[in-house]
């Protein structure tokens, strides 16, 4: 079974973002993620687009696009739904068919950091770590295995890692 995930940010242009292409690696075969936001910015933050690109991943179908997308006839029936950033939890989501799961995985918006080109570059790296260790645990869960209650539990514990 391949289960269908999407994370939620605001802008939908940089921890989402990472967080499709991390997932659809290291999940691959088992996952098939997808990247979203309340207010998409319309771009993929070029710094992500070159970070992921460096860290082979496959950046050809990233876009930044609206939620709505996801809640309508005919959209992947999503089995996971993660909010990355702090604004996208607080906001009133769409409903989403089939009651996925969900949890919230906050972080710092890379996007959003100031200061040199040196120091942003560590503002995604460090984001990108983040993303990558939560991903990899969530990756590894035995889903089939593990009642809801269980599993939704499972999902909170990962935003410490």
């Amino acid at each position: 079974m391949t289960y269908n995930v999407l994370f939620l940010c605001t802008g939908n242009s940089a921890r989402s973002i990472m967080a499709e292409a991390i997932l659809n690696k290291v999940g691959e075969g088992r996952f098939k993620a997808y990247s979203a936001g309340s207010q998409p910015k319309g771009e993929v933050h070029p710094q992500a687009l070159a970070l992921l690109q460096r860290l082979d991943h496959d950046i050809s179908g990233l876009r930044s696009k609206p939620w709505d997308e996801f809640a309508v006839p005919g959209a992947p029936k999503l089995d996971f739904v993660f909010t990355v950033c702090d604004n996208a939890a607080g906001e009133a989501c769409p409903v989403w068919p089939g009651q996925p799961m969900t949890a919230h995985w906050g972080m710092p918006d890379p996007a959003a950091a100031e200061g040199s080109p040196a120091e942003i570059a560590v503002a995604f790296a460090d984001t990108y770590r983040m993303l990558t260790n939560r991903l990899s645990a969530f990756a590894n869960l035995k889903i089939s295995g593990l009642d809801r209650m269980s599993l939704q539990n499972k999902l909170s514990d990962i935003r410490n890692i």
